[in-house]
């Protein structure tokens, strides 16, 4: 499947050769899922399967699926310690977790809703949750940031992508 669109920097490179694209709905929820522990996004994805035509609804309820399943993922990941990521050699830096950790020390139950929203770093936060045993009720209501992320992406995409690649996707 080859797709064209109207070149804007160097977005038009991604959705040319996307992956996770091509997969359909199915590459959403793979591309979802490792989203909430490794900086890898989704918001590409979800512009080229809009642009494509794909459903609305359906896009939302495999984002927000996939990228909740990766946020429990992510929390046991922590949960089982920074051993089981040296494992899998996904550490993360220092720095990072640093950061994370005084984030979640901080603000708690605000900065896991937020963690979507805040590039690098809010990947980590999950993890970190899970690392320092956070309640887990709490951490399951905050991972309701991920629908209205969701929301905001897919719905407010839907309204602007059509402005700016006025002709859609041609096969």
């Amino acid at each position: 499947m080859i797709i064209e669109v109207m070149t804007i920097g160097s977005i038009t490179i991604f959705i040319n050769n996307p992956y996770f694209v091509k997969l359909g709905l199915i590459g959403l929820f793979i591309n979802s899922l490792p989203s909430s522990v490794i900086p890898i996004p989704t918001e590409l994805t979800i512009s080229g399967l809009l642009l494509e035509g794909q459903s609305k609804i359906a896009i939302f309820i495999i984002l927000v699926s996939g990228s909740i399943l990766g946020g429990f993922i992510a929390y046991y990941i922590g949960y089982g310690g920074i051993g089981f990521l040296k494992r899998l050699r996904k550490k993360p830096s220092k720095k990072s977790e640093d950061k994370s950790t005084s984030l979640l020390k901080k603000y708690g139950w605000t900065i896991l809703f937020i963690s979507p929203w805040i590039p690098i770093i809010g990947d980590y936060i999950p993890i970190v949750a899970g690392t320092t045993k956070y309640n887990f009720r709490l951490f399951t209501i905050a991972v309701s940031g991920k629908i209205v992320k969701g929301i905001v992406i897919v719905f407010f995409g839907s309204l602007i992508l059509p402005l700016i690649f006025p002709s859609g996707l041609h096969p």
